[in-house]
């Protein structure tokens, strides 16, 4: 064989070997991990009503839903303020709370932004925790799957009957696909139980109770490898845990069920912190970390 023909033969299955690769790689499903922030509504208040020791400056409150996407696969963590939400807090939340805990119109729900963007209904949810404005939406998916911490899970049985902060109106549709979830991975960056979601480390929930009973975080580590902490509202500002302290006092009294765990889970996200320094913790009410991060449509991978 000349040597000519030995290149040709060569570069053909060069050709070929390329053609194949692109071919497998067409039909491989989409493998990037990322998630969308979706605002759903907020309000401006004073930053010393969110932490104790917090400034007078006004700071944004958001109500927010996280999008996760895993390859062809996505959920939502918590749902922000859901289509309904002027029925369910006019149904629900006490007169007496009106003051201390609303929200600034216009309300732009989640189900409305995914259609809008012509994305499909999730079918999976994972609660941080059951309260109204972390549930709101959970009605504006019927048939998806609603995950909850089993705590959690007994708290959303109780809504209406001494369940502070979780309404019937949200929670209460007896066709509520709930699922328990089963924390079975094991240990994971100083949480003694962990479920690792996808079982390849990029979607990581674990249990964080203290604000509620069966409260919950996600860890995230996006296909670029920025590594993000969901805390739900175990802090409301993630200031508060740059300063290690608690919510102000008024609003531990109103919110939080356990004060003292709750303020142990923050001491958590400090070390947390100090020994993953690229780590980016993410309240679900802080609004000058999640505008730095974005929102929907845009996407952090």
């Amino acid at each position: 064989m000349t040597v000519h023909k030995a290149m040709r033969r060569a570069w053909v299955g060069v050709v070929a070997a390329l053609a194949l690769a692109s071919a497998a790689a067409a039909a491989a499903p989409n493998d990037k991990v990322g998630f969308s922030i979706i605002r759903t509504g907020g309000r401006l208040t004073s930053e010393s009503m969110l932490y104790q020791g917090g400034g007078k400056a006004k700071v944004d409150v958001v109500y927010s839903a996280i999008l996760v996407r895993h390859g062809g696969q996505a959920f939502l963590f918590d749902t922000g303020l859901g289509a309904r939400i002027d029925a369910q807090y006019g149904r629900d939340m006490p007169r007496w709370k009106r003051p201390f805990f609303h929200y600034d119109k216009p309300i732009v729900p989640v189900r409305d932004q995914l259609a809008r963007a012509g994305l499909p209904a999730v079918r999976r949810i994972v609660l941080s925790h059951s309260h109204w404005d972390h549930a709101s939406g959970v009605v504006d998916f019927p048939g998806a799957e609603v995950w909850v911490a089993p705590p959690e899970r007994a708290l959303v049985g109780k809504a209406g009957h001494g369940a502070d902060n979780i309404w019937p109106s949200q929670v209460g549709d007896p066709g509520i696909a709930w699922t328990s979830i089963d924390f079975r991975s094991g240990p994971y960056r100083g949480f003694e139980r962990s479920l690792d979601v996808y079982a390849d480390g990029t979607v990581v929930l674990v249990p964080q109770y203290g604000h509620t009973a069966g409260s919950i975080g996600m860890f995230v580590t996006t296909s670029s490898g920025r590594r993000f902490f969901f805390c739900g509202d175990t802090v409301w500002s993630a200031a508060a845990i740059d300063a290690g302290r608690p919510k102000f006092w008024l609003a531990r009294a109103l919110v939080d069920a356990d004060a003292r765990a709750t303020l142990s889970q923050v001491r958590r996200m400090e070390a947390l912190r100090k020994h993953d320094p690229g780590l980016t913790i993410v309240p679900a009410h802080d609004g000058r970390v999640q505008a730095r991060l974005g929102f929907f449509p845009g996407w952090v991978e």
